[in-house]
């Protein structure tokens, strides 16, 4: 099946259904921006209800693109979830946290002083293909009907098992001790904070994610992302 073309003009067709490319912005949940077209579309056509879900969370540190289907594209979502998905960011060598991202404190310190940028690299191709990886406690996935951050903000120990994911690409793009820029194409499922643990572990040190932007989502780019203030904009309506 042909994956829907993303909505690009002020025209949303509403009640048909449309796909929305919208940069999400830092210190936003995803949640949060589906609620928050939720109520704008529904004051604009005043409906009690209108469905508005997204294809794949972002964390609320992370910015860019957040796949967003209104109305009976809706039903489009699972398509899109299955997409490969493409990241940058920036990886802080030299400490951990329990959230393996900046959300958490540095919770342990490491040297980085034997770290040269060949082992980076290298270190990074060891973590291309597929592998089993380990998810960070702080993350959505379910155990026992619960996500795990709620657990782990209740410092109840849980056991999370490897899951499979394949990382098509990671390329090191910048180096500055302690900082480490980097590009990461990789399967749906992936946690790039997992990656940053990793990537830290493997150099005999530790490490954690302090930037983290989507740009690409299967056949997706940037180019047709929405500002949210922009989409909110041309959505109209009452203000809030």
């Amino acid at each position: 099946m042909e994956l829907p073309s993303p909505t690009t003009n002020a025209d949303i067709p509403f009640q048909s259904g449309a796909l929305l490319l919208v940069d999400k912005p830092k210190g936003w949940t995803s949640f949060d921006v589906v609620n928050k077209l939720r109520w704008k579309i529904r004051k604009k056509l005043g409906l009690k209800k209108f469905k508005v879900g997204h294809a794949g969370t972002l964390d609320p540190m992370a910015t860019g693109m957040l796949n967003i289907c209104v109305g009976k594209w809706t039903k489009r979502l699972q398509e899109l979830q299955g997409l490969d998905k493409t990241y940058t960011g920036t990886i802080t060598l030299g400490g951990t946290t329990a959230s393996y991202d900046a959300e958490e404190p540095v919770s342990e310190t490491f040297p980085t002083e034997h770290i040269t940028e060949a082992m980076i690299k290298e270190a990074a191709q060891t973590l291309t293909g597929d592998l089993q990886q380990l998810p960070p406690i702080f993350s959505a996935i379910k155990v026992d009907g619960q996500p795990l951050y709620k657990k782990a903000r209740k410092g109840i120990a849980v056991e999370v098992k490897p899951r499979p994911v394949t990382v098509h690409e990671f390329t090191i793009t910048r180096i500055e001790m302690p900082e480490v820029d980097f590009l990461i194409s990789c399967s749906k499922g992936t946690y790039i904070r997992s990656l940053a643990h990793d990537l830290g572990k493997s150099l005999n040190s530790g490490g954690y994610l302090t930037a983290l932007r989507r740009t690409v989502v299967g056949p997706y780019t940037e180019a047709k992302m929405w500002q949210l203030e922009d989409l909110l904009e041309a959505i109209g309506g009452p203000e809030e």
